[in-house]
């Protein structure tokens, strides 16, 4: 990351939140899926948004500021991102799990970062997953906006790994089944078994059963940190798990999975890692943050730490490339067989 020497450079941090209420907006008024259609004047989208034209396109300006609209005499038209990524039904769409977990659960809570570093929240901001997903209302909002976000990274996560040989996966905190259903279909022989709370779980086998694959995954219910797993697995995937849970559990969970793994099998760690050096990347680290408003006792991970506690569990071969760009690693490990 270059470090920083203009006064612009600062501002446009500061006024970053502008551009996130923006586009959050954007996306619970349908702006984008509206545009798809054809170009339009902010007269011609303003109804159709339930805007008055005059705030329609004030929007839009600051949508086009930020590069997500063009403007070509006086109609506007989605880039080609938000064509591809923010258009309902796109296939790469993913604009529910901005509008829905981020606009509406992860940003407000960032209202409360200051008090949650300083360890000065209550007890009434501070909670763990387990706590949140005993709601069913929540549950329900954090998942399926986090399946649609999730589909983007399994199809990379099955085209980057060989599963053809492996057989059994346990993917820990899967959530929704997202990667599990991807890696399914991609590997036939693979059976899934993911281990999450039941509110979760309940939503996770409307989208397994959807899938056609209810005879190849299968649920745990309970804490994963607590909850008995099964063993002799050839691959254990953890995905966005270890950034959302207490610092002192990561060594023990480790542990956990070299013991759960069949010789030969293979960990998968998937989550927001800054690099070695921790200068970044950016989106990353900001994602490590937002976790420690929530739950302060969260653990911003690196890849020279992880990549040195996969073999401290007794992991072999380890590797830890970036997995998306700028966000997230993907850290691997294989058991002595």
């Amino acid at each position: 990351m270059t470090a920083i020497t203009e006064a612009d450079e600062i501002s446009d941090i500061a006024f970053g939140f502008m551009g996130s209420k923006a586009l959050f907006t954007a996306l619970e008024l349908g702006l984008f899926t509206e545009l798809a259609a054809q170009p339009m004047s902010a007269e011609q989208v303003a109804p159709k948004i339930g805007l008055h034209p005059d705030r329609a396109e004030t929007l839009m300006t600051a949508l086009a500021g930020l590069g997500l609209l063009t403007v070509e005499d006086g109609k506007y038209a989605n880039s080609p991102g938000a064509e591809a990524f923010l258009v309902t039904g796109a296939k790469y769409d993913f604009g529910d799990y901005l509008k829905r977990q981020v606009g509406q659960q992860m940003y407000p809570l960032l209202d409360q970062i200051g008090d949650a570093l300083k360890g000065d929240l209550g007890d009434e901001d501070t909670g763990s997953y387990d706590e949140w997903f005993s709601d069913p209302e929540q549950a329900r909002l954090y998942s399926e906006s986090q399946h649609a976000g999730s589909l983007g990274p399994a199809r990379g996560l099955a085209r980057a790994l060989d599963l053809s040989e492996a057989k059994t996966l346990l993917d820990v905190g899967g959530g929704t089944g997202a990667f599990a259903i991807t890696l399914c279909k991609k590997n036939p022989e693979l059976r899934a078994t993911i281990v999450e709370f039941p509110n979760v779980a309940a939503l996770g086998r409307e989208y397994v059963e959807e899938a056609g694959l209810s005879d190849r995954i299968e649920y745990v219910e309970g804490n994963a940190l607590k909850t008995e797993w099964p063993g002799g697995q050839d691959v254990i995937l953890m995905s966005y798990l270890f950034s959302g849970i207490p610092g002192d559990t990561h060594e023990s969970l480790l542990a956990r999975a070299h013991d759960h793994l069949a010789p030969g099998g293979r960990l998968l760690v998937h989550d927001f890692v800054v690099d070695a050096e921790r200068t970044g990347p950016k989106l990353a680290a900001l994602w490590q943050l937002q976790h420690t408003a929530f739950t302060p006792e969260a653990r911003s991970l690196d890849a020279g730490w992880l990549e040195t506690a996969l073999t401290g569990a007794g992991l072999e071969g380890v590797t830890v490339a970036p997995m998306i760009p700028e966000m997230t690693m993907l850290a691997q490990g294989r058991k002595p067989g």
